[in-house]
């Protein structure tokens, strides 16, 4: 079995794009991974993965380690962000191939499933409704009345967990993200009226759960190591289950956690062991979060055995389309250490019809597929239909 084509195939997903690495071999075998990359630059991403092309193109895909470490010598000089992003969605199309090579499951190759559920949280729950609720044809968070209908849809569906962000609603609702040079801020820095915000959004959503959900809240890069003092004790009395939070410095975020009455999760940003490992020397997170299609299926598990040294937890960072779900319910069987995984629940309607399977959840957790390779493929009769507009 030889590699005789890569390549990248994109689609439209409402509110961000959907990118995807299609691996096929010379008998006619595919292999499929999702490499999306909401806010960087999907176009460099795809290429990347073709101008990687030529250092894999004719080899036997099942040598997917020694690829990966082919492909990171040559592109050493350039680590991380979208070049990692890359290398991570060709590893992860070639471990599709290989396990469907063998008739077996990626968690298989691994070893086998160490679970047969994942428990899930809901994610951006609101996020969706107050940015997105058009593409997505979900009601709009155009009050707290509508947060609090939200946390009993969370209940009413079996979720013990959701996540949310700096949701104000309104007839206008907007995400506040001062981080990314959003909302007319340049700075950092945390304002009574944010902390005030945080303090509704989360009242509403305890009025409409009861309780019976644990929140989370994701405050990105959008605040200082102060800032992220402040949200967690501002917030402890509503018991989240962690709040996560986005930081490039190990020793700033350690001070954080050490100050922070709330656990905190981190490290959807970052990129392999070496990225990690700094984080989990200074003891600066919880939870690791950990992208599964950025950083390759394999590589990210060497980051959950590192994060298991350390007494951490793992929660995938998972915010695409069902196939990168299917990803990452693989990683989850294969390592002992999972907190929870990462669900968008609120998506573009048609998000059922692109793979040829669906995650099976009940009462708020997700059964462990057990096709070969990831257990579904990319339809690209229905991917076709939803192009990104040229």
């Amino acid at each position: 079995m030889r590699l005789a084509a890569l390549e990248t195939l994109s689609c439209d997903a409402g509110w961000r794009p959907w990118l995807f690495v299609k691996a096929t071999t010379d008998d006619g075998l595919v292999g499929w991974s999702e490499v999306t990359d909401s806010h960087g630059s999907p176009t460099g991403l795809a290429g990347v993965v073709s101008d990687l092309a030529s250092l894999v193109v004719g080899r036997d895909p099942s040598a997917f380690e020694a690829i990966h470490w082919d492909l990171y010598r040559r592109t050493r000089q350039s680590p991380g962000s979208i070049v990692q992003k890359a290398i991570g969605g060709i590893e992860n199309a070639l471990l599709d191939l290989k396990g469907k090579a063998l008739g077996v499951s990626v968690a298989e190759l691994f070893g086998g499933p160490t679970r047969e559920t994942i428990p899930l949280y809901w994610s951006h729950c609101g996020t969706t409704r107050a940015r997105a609720w058009e593409a997505t044809g979900t009601p709009k968070l155009d009050s707290y009345d509508a947060v609090a209908a939200l946390g009993r849809e969370v209940v009413g569906r079996g979720y013990t967990a959701f996540k949310t962000n700096i949701v104000v609603p309104g007839d206008e609702p907007r995400v506040l993200m001062p981080g990314f040079g959003r909302d007319g801020g340049t700075d950092r820095n945390p304002t009574p009226e944010l902390l005030d915000a945080l303090t509704r959004l989360l009242e509403a959503f305890r009025e409409g759960t009861g309780g019976k959900a644990l929140p989370i809240v994701d405050l990105n890069f959008n605040l200082t190591t102060e800032g992220i003092v402040r949200v967690a004790r501002t917030l402890e009395p509503f018991g989240l289950a962690w709040l996560e939070v986005d930081s490039y410095d190990p020793a700033a975020l350690a001070h954080a956690r050490r100050r922070s009455p709330i656990p905190l999760c981190s490290g959807e940003n970052l990129y392999t062991l070496r990225g990690f490992r700094p984080y989990f020397e200074a003891g600066a997170m919880d939870v690791a979060s950990v992208d599964v299609i950025w950083n390759g299926f394999a590589q990210s598990l060497k980051i959950a055995a590192l994060a298991d040294t350390h007494e951490v937890a793992c929660a995938p960072h998972n915010y695409y389309s069902h196939l990168a779900t299917f990803i990452a319910a693989q990683w989850c069987a294969a390592i002992p250490n999972v907190r929870l995984l990462e669900v968008d629940v609120d998506d573009v309607p048609w998000r059922e019809e692109l793979t040829t399977a669906i995650p099976e959840i009940v009462d708020g957790e997700l059964a462990v597929p057990s096709g070969p390779g990831w257990g579904c493929d990319v339809r690209e009769d229905v991917l076709r239909e939803h192009l990104l507009p040229t």
